[in-house]
């Protein structure tokens, strides 16, 4: 395994700060290029995820440790960002919600517990789990593809080591091999980074094929903070040309970007 072998640099006790970090930007500048080589294989995943999610399916991320911690923020952070329902983008890790904040022992390790863990959400075949797993080896993440498999669940997986156990549960693989680590084996680095980004692109892909973007606003946007209230209102007034106060209003009316400009064009007719 390519993620576990050692690292390209030596001695990092005796560098200085200043060598420590370019050294980490030099490895961490290798991360998009190995991202890239995969695309093939992310675009081949989401058009199969955008077919069973126009027709009512879910997306279901697996994981554990640092993967499953970022299953867990991509999953979360979908409803306020494209205004969908919190149950459909879920993020599950090994351990529960607990092991988001605190290391669970050995909860990767218990092949059962993921398709237990996925077992209330009623799966059926119109959703898609995702197993998220640097090293590609963990239980809990095989486990997890194989039942949903078998159910008839869409199984892909984001890992950064080639032909994995974890790539063969899968039938969309996601392979980003990143090479060693800065620090030997310490896989929230440029693995984990790799992993964030092609949930970025898997999500946001998804999103936007799905119509949550017009243009390229965020229309169905929750408007949770002032931040984003400013930013909505921004949107409206530059989209269908009225005032601050008129698009104010109309948010409060319809309670989202899109909903003020149709409803203001819906009006206008």
């Amino acid at each position: 395994m390519t993620t576990e072998t050692t690292s390209h640099y030596d001695h990092l006790e005796r560098m200085s700060v200043h060598d420590l970090l370019v050294n980490i930007n030099q490895e961490d500048k290798t991360v998009p290029l190995a991202v890239e080589q995969a695309i093939p294989q992310i675009e081949a995943l989401v058009t199969q995820i955008v077919d069973r999610m126009r027709k009512g399916g879910r997306l279901i991320y697996i994981g554990a440790g640092t993967s499953g911690r970022l299953g867990v923020v991509d999953a979360s952070e979908c409803p306020p960002t494209y205004g969908v329902p919190h149950d459909l983008v879920i993020g599950l890790m090994a351990g529960g919600d607990g092991a988001i904040r605190k290391a669970v022992e050995y909860a990767e390790d218990d092949a059962e517990q993921a398709w237990k863990d996925i077992a209330p959400y009623q799966p059926d075949s119109t959703d898609t789990v995702i197993g998220i797993a640097a090293s590609g080896r963990t239980p809990y993440v095989i486990g997890g593809l194989n039942e949903a498999r078998k159910a008839g669940l869409l199984t892909g997986c984001i890992v950064c080591n080639a032909g994995s156990a974890v790539a063969q549960a899968a039938e969309f693989p996601v392979e980003v091999v990143t090479g060693p680590e800065f620090v030997t084996g310490s896989t929230r680095m440029k693995a984990g980074t790799a992993q964030k980004l092609v949930l970025n692109m898997i999500s946001t892909s998804v999103m936007i094929q799905l119509g949550r973007v017009k243009g390229n606003k965020m229309v169905d946007m929750m408007l949770t903070n002032i931040k984003l209230q400013d930013r909505a209102a921004k949107m409206v007034m530059s989209e269908i040309g009225v005032d601050r106060e008129q698009a104010e209003a109309l948010l409060a009316k319809f309670g989202n970007v899109r909903g003020a400009i149709d409803g203001f064009t819906q009006a206008g007719k």
